[in-house]
């Protein structure tokens, strides 16, 4: 609510403000009007007075009398009517500049607009300029006994008037001001008409002129005062529908920024969503073979002390991955170390995890030519397998693609004496105690250790197998003191090896197991190893159950035919596995003669006793067998 004492209501000049002005100026008035009333008073009083002689002055000009309280009356009564329009011009005046400062006060604060504060200022100050009109302006008529008639005198009361427009800052009733909207109340109308009647039943007149000035000049102040009282209601509309449409405005303001802050909060999200797909499809993809078809090998040179970050962009330059800072973080966040230096033969075909394994088994000192391609020997194969194996490259996921090698010509080669005769020159500790020929099926069955071995388009079939009892003197190298210490030569140790590679699953039961062979050998007690009977049948390395194994022929005429014959065979029947072969030489420390297999589980029984032994055989052998066949 605007007050009047605000500083914002000051003049130009700054020296008052803009209601005392007023003030002064409606002082003024009231007192000039004062004066006219005192001199009509006067007038009235000296016409008592004439009137009271009248009755001793018979001569006393009555006509002349009237006429002159006739025109005393209608002069008062145009100064009277001055002075309202005077002051409700003044009133108007007042109100246009509070509307107008009301209208400065809202346009900077437009856009913070919630509530109709500023439209319920104006009804209040409406409410004011009303109360100075109908309230201030509006004359209030005494009755004058003038001798048996009655002249209405108008007597004005500006400065009780005053304090009661400008001395509060707010209203009683902030619902009260949208109802006045600014007009004069029904009792005050209802005042100014009882007035006019009074002016015009009181005129006592000849010719009855002064009632009818009387009565126009209140009809012209209640017809001021209800155009006052319309054009402020049609500005409270109209200030009313303003602030209706910017409210409007402002919720439509409101609601498209909500939906503008909601699209841009999804979107956010969907670029977020969107870069975090994108993020793992790359890392994905980096680790991947970047050709899958790729079968060219590319020399690469791992310097002495590089990280995993010089290492990723030297691979990267080369075009073997895609990404070096992707393979830098996958190195730390696997974990990955002992990355060797050297040269390296690598193919654009293989995945993050199989090039970090060649670096971690190390590079050459000097560069090789690249492999054409790869042979895999798994643990446990026999030779025959084994010449099978030669034929498939498993270098590249096409399947079918073979190699330069044949397997009848390797089972050729494995066979030549001078050959062999070459290989014993080359590796004495590890072919010192080669089987016979009569003898053994084939002298270096067990001899090629079981791994990767990679060929380029210069390795003949004898410089693979070179290489392969070359892997095999390597590993054994270890050992071999360890084993020239005991009663059991090399060709026995790989021999025990081979039947403990296909007996035992884990390195705890490989180790009972070499135990449990020891123990019977020391006993004069055959091995009876199903394992060795198989390899006399040609049938170990084919698919056979454990109730197949558990069922074989052991009277077969074999020098591998362990339940015959006592002691161990000619040599090894299959490839030994690096645990195997650690198990033998390193047995455990057991009493037991005896195992057993469930051929259900692959679980293994051990026990000191046959009679122990044969209640194994019959739970977890027989039992299940019979009821295998039943079910059948």
């Amino acid at each position: 609510m605007t007050d009047f004492k605000d500083d914002k209501s000051k003049s130009a000049s700054g020296s008052k403000s803009f209601k005392d002005k007023i003030l002064n100026e409606l002082e003024e008035a009231n007192r000039l009007k004062g004066i006219q009333d005192d001199g009509t008073v006067k007038s009235i009083v000296e016409s008592l007075n004439t009137e009271s002689s009248r009755e001793i002055d018979p001569d006393f000009n009555w006509q002349e009398a009237a006429a002159k309280l006739k025109e005393q009356q209608e002069a008062a009564a145009k100064s009277a009517e001055q002075e309202q329009k005077l002051a409700l011009k003044e009133a108007r005046a007042i109100k246009k500049i509070q509307e107008e400062e009301h209208i400065r006060e809202l346009n900077p604060l437009g856009e913070e607009l919630e509530e109709t504060e500023p439209l319920e200022e104006s009804s209040a100050y409406a409410s004011t300029a009303s109360t100075l009109t109908s309230e201030t302006i509006a004359p209030e008529i005494a009755d004058v006994d003038l001798s048996g008639f009655t002249v209405p005198i108008p007597i004005q009361d500006i400065h009780s008037a005053i304090p009661e427009v400008f001395s509060s800052e707010s209203p009683k009733d902030e619902g009260a001001f949208e109802e006045e909207e600014f007009q004069p109340s029904s009792e005050k109308r209802q005042a100014q008409k009882q007035t006019s009647s009074s002016l015009d039943s009181d005129s006592a007149f000849a010719d009855g002129s002064d009632s009818d000035t009387t009565v126009e000049a209140g009809l012209n102040w209640n017809s001021d005062d209800e155009e006052d009282s319309d054009a402020w209601e049609e500005t409270s509309k109209s200030s009313r529908r303003k602030a209706s449409k910017r409210k409007q405005k402002q919720k439509k303001t409101k609601r498209l920024a909500r939906r503008i802050t909601g699209w841009i909060i999804f979107l956010i999200l969907l670029i977020i969503l969107a870069g975090g797909g994108y993020g793992y499809y790359y890392v994905s993809s980096s680790l991947a073979p970047l050709d899958t078809h790729s079968n060219k090998y590319v020399s690469v040179e791992i310097p002495k002390g590089a990280g995993g970050k010089q290492i990723g962009q030297i691979l990267q330059k080369k075009g073997i991955i895609k990404d070096a800072n992707v393979f830098n973080y996958y190195t730390k966040f696997k974990n990955y170390s002992n990355l060797k230096s050297g040269y390296y033969n690598l193919k654009a075909s293989m995945s993050t995890d199989e090039i970090i394994k060649e670096l971690q088994a190390g590079g050459t000192a000097e560069p090789t030519d690249p492999s054409s391609g790869k042979i895999v020997i798994p643990e446990g194969y026999t030779l025959e397998q084994i010449a099978k194996a030669i034929e498939d490259n498993s270098n590249t996921k096409v399947k079918g693609d073979k190699t330069p090698y044949s397997s009848k010509d390797f089972l050729k080669l494995v066979k030549n004496k001078d050959f062999i005769n070459k290989m014993k020159e080359k590796y004495p500790k590890l072919l010192a105690d080669l089987p016979d020929s009569d003898k053994a099926k084939y002298q270096l069955e067990g001899y090629l250790f079981p791994a990767t071995y990679n060929y380029t388009k210069d390795t003949s079939l004898e410089d693979l197998v070179d290489q392969m009892l070359g892997t095999m003197d390597s590993y054994l190298a270890d050992y071999y003191d360890k084993i020239g210490q005991s009663k059991y030569n090399v060709n026995e140790t790989l021999a025990l090896a081979s039947l403990v590679e296909k007996e035992g699953q884990t390195d705890e039961d490989r180790s009972k197991i070499a135990s449990v062979f020891y123990n019977r050998l020391d006993a004069d007690m055959p091995l009876q190893s199903n394992i060795a009977v198989l390899y006399a049948l040609g049938k170990l390395g084919d698919k056979t159950s454990l109730k197949e194994d558990a069922n074989i022929d052991t009277d077969v005429d074999s020098p591998y035919n362990d339940y015959k014959n006592k002691g161990l065979m000619p040599g090894p029947v299959d490839s030994p596995s690096l645990s195997a072969i650690e198990a033998v030489v390193n047995p455990a420390d057991t009493k037991y003669l005896y195992f057993v297999a469930d051929v259900e589980t692959g679980k293994v029984y051990y026990s000191e006793t046959y009679e122990e032994h044969e209640k194994n055989v019959d739970t977890y052998v027989n039992k299940k067998t019979s009821d295998s066949s039943d079910k059948n």
